[in-house]
């Protein structure tokens, strides 16, 4: 379903007066909040800006507390990652919508409205991103959920404007408000209401995954989530936690712990199987590659699912593909073998 921009986002009516927080998460990101910070100010308006800080050393708080002193911070007394830290941080907020921001994203003029004023349309919306472009390259999309994330029905997810390592160029094909699978953590609008109803972010995943796990829940319990490109903001990515061992095993078992919670038994009976076999394919490329720390982090992912006790989270009967966001094939059969690279070539498919 795609609903084009119309004149109510045009004039970035707001319909009610609602209150609004935007949540900055950081930890040791003292270079990131000198850099970005200034924009968040400069263009916030209307919403009480908040730094959480994750028990940073380097001396962030002594930064905000000279350069910012009259934002909020809150501190919290240990690193329990994006998930904990944001669930820990939310309890001290009051707001009737959570806006979670990386500190390494620069926003722009207007960008908190015409998402409120979609949200506010619609109490169905709980969760919603806006358009994500890269910091270092702006008329690219960022890999961080670019204009909307999706899924395949083996639990891959995507962007509209980023499959895999293939980034697009922003010529505004995805400028409309769609209904998209889940919405980045990177630059997050969340219903307060809805995010404590569900339990907030599943704290044993740390990092990654944890905002589609949580748009997952979202969708089974009949809420909606959607991105507005109207809203741009330049994300610089990776700042947080660099690319290596750690989040190769964060990435795989989140995502198969993932799956574990939120698919119908019927349909995870044969889903997980063939999901081992494809990363048991891929631990073995990287080993013969000489990458043994992807293989062995990989394997460490497997055996921490394995551990893991059964989940209990997912009574709904809800079949991944009923759900919109959804592609009901394999995007590594279209990336890879018939060489479709980007979100539209994949996508139309299946419309």
């Amino acid at each position: 379903m795609i609903i084009v921009l119309n004149d109510i986002f045009e004039q970035n009516s707001i319909l009610s007066n609602p209150v609004i927080a935007v949540v900055l998460l950081n930890y040791n990101g003292r270079k990131h909040l000198e850099t970005f910070l200034p924009s968040v100010v400069s263009f916030t308006k209307d919403a009480e800006i908040i730094i959480a800080d994750n028990g940073s050393t380097d001396h962030s708080f002594s930064f905000l507390q000279q350069h910012y002193p009259s934002l909020k911070i809150i501190q919290l007394e240990n690193n329990s990652g994006f998930a904990g830290g944001y669930n820990k941080a939310l309890e001290q907020v009051k707001a009737d919508y959570y806006i979670l921001l990386n500190t390494d994203v620069e926003v722009t003029a207007n960008w908190i409205n015409p998402v409120i004023a979609l949200m506010e349309e619609d109490p169905l919306i709980s969760a919603c991103q806006p358009k994500i472009l890269s910091y270092t390259n702006k008329e690219n999309f960022e890999y961080a959920g670019a204009c909307g994330g999706w899924i395949d029905k083996l639990g891959y997810p995507f962007s509209r404007g980023r499959v895999f390592e293939t980034i697009e160029n922003d010529i505004h094909q995805y400028d409309t408000i769609e209904d998209i699978f889940w919405a980045s953590g990177a630059a997050m609008f969340v219903r307060a209401k809805v995010f404590h109803e569900l339990g907030g972010f599943d704290e044993s995943y740390f990092a990654h995954m944890e905002e589609i796990d949580l748009c997952w829940r979202m969708r089974l319990a009949n809420y909606s989530v959607k991105v507005c490109p109207r809203s741009v903001v330049y994300h610089l990515g990776g700042g947080t936690l660099p690319i290596g061992s750690r989040k190769v095993f964060l990435n795989f078992r989140n995502n198969l712990n993932m799956l574990r919670k939120n698919l119908p038994a019927s349909t995870l009976a044969w889903v997980l199987p063939i999901r081992i076999l494809l990363d048991w394919a891929f631990a073995l490329k990287n080993l013969f590659s000489g990458n043994a720390g992807t293989f062995f982090a990989l394997i460490k992912a497997h055996i921490a699912i394995l551990r893991k006790s059964p989940s209990t989270h997912n009574l709904s009967k809800k079949k991944l593909i009923s759900l919109t966001g959804v592609y009901n094939g394999s995007i590594l059969v279209q990336y890879f073998m018939k060489q479709n690279r980007t979100f539209s070539k994949i996508v139309k498919k299946a419309r």
